[in-house]
């Protein structure tokens, strides 16, 4: 049962031995949907009201659906008792573990050690290496890692808006030398959502909010079939849907964006107010 919509889902989860992990890309434990689709809420019922219908608005609405539960989904992969064994995750639309920035979102058991998703990046990026075998190592490890890189090396990443299109070793270092708390103040800060992601959400929560009076008590407005993964819609999501950083009670921190779009844009903009990227 998914704690954000309600909804029963199924799902399959794979783990793998140590031996067998380091040919494997996805982790050594690894979750993924039966019906990706339906989990992305690509398709919705949905009640327009008055209103005219809005691209948008649509958009914004299978979001906030999804994002609860997608959140959950990553919790109970990575913290199932709270015992914080799992030191970092990550979700992605796909089945490979990628780069953490370029994945939807992203789990560590301990927000201080948030720049490992840096770390990690880089070492995947530059050094071609599986995220899996370098991600349970201490950050200590990581930074001599970087280290090694010659002075100056970049490796590119796109979707970093007028900003950067890549990532250097110098930044990662600096990072890694930022206070953690520094840096979870600047990802907060610049998970603001965009001009266009507030423009649409009033119309996206009346919808929301008559669609689940009718769910509730079964009368309302008539409700209309919508596909939300249109080009219309993924484009809209890729360009803005917001980012969410979220402390956990156990000390942890979740990053996330919608599946459509990845977290590096969200780095950059901290970054950059921080001073860390040239």
């Amino acid at each position: 049962m998914l704690r954000g919509t309600k909804r029963l889902f199924g799902c399959s989860c794979d783990c793998y031995t140590e031996e067998a992990g380091r040919d494997i890309s996805a982790g050594p434990i690894d979750m993924s949907t039966c019906d990706q689709r339906r989990f992305l809420c690509s398709y919705l019922e949905l009640a327009w009201g008055r209103g005219p219908r809005s691209i948008e608005a649509e958009a914004a609405v299978a979001w906030h659906l999804l994002r609860d539960d997608l959140e959950d989904l990553l919790l109970r992969l990575c913290e199932p008792d709270a015992s914080a064994r799992v030191r970092t995750g990550a979700c992605a639309n796909g089945g490979d573990w990628i780069a953490p920035v370029r994945m939807c979102a992203t789990y560590n058991a301990d927000a201080r050690d948030i720049a490992r998703d840096l770390a990690l990046s880089w070492l995947q990026r530059h050094n071609k290496e599986m995220v899996s075998r370098n991600a349970g190592l201490s950050l200590e490890a990581l930074r001599a890692r970087v280290e090694a890189a010659p002075a100056g090396a970049r490796v590119p990443l796109k979707g970093g808006s007028e900003h950067a299109h890549s990532l250097s070793r110098e930044t990662v270092l600096k990072a890694l030398a930022t206070p953690p708390s520094a840096l979870l103040e600047a990802l907060e800060a610049a998970a603001a959502p965009d001009e266009a992601w507030r423009a649409a959400e009033p119309r996206a929560r009346e919808i929301l909010a008559l669609t689940s009076q009718i769910a509730e008590t079964g009368e309302g407005p008539p409700t209309w079939a919508v596909q939300t993964d249109t080009r219309a819609h993924v484009r809209f999501l890729r360009k803005h849907a917001p980012f969410h950083v979220r402390r956990l009670a156990g000390g942890g921190v979740i990053l996330a964006t919608h599946p459509f779009r990845a977290l590096w844009p969200l780095w950059v903009d901290a970054l950059f107010s921080l001073g860390l990227m040239p």
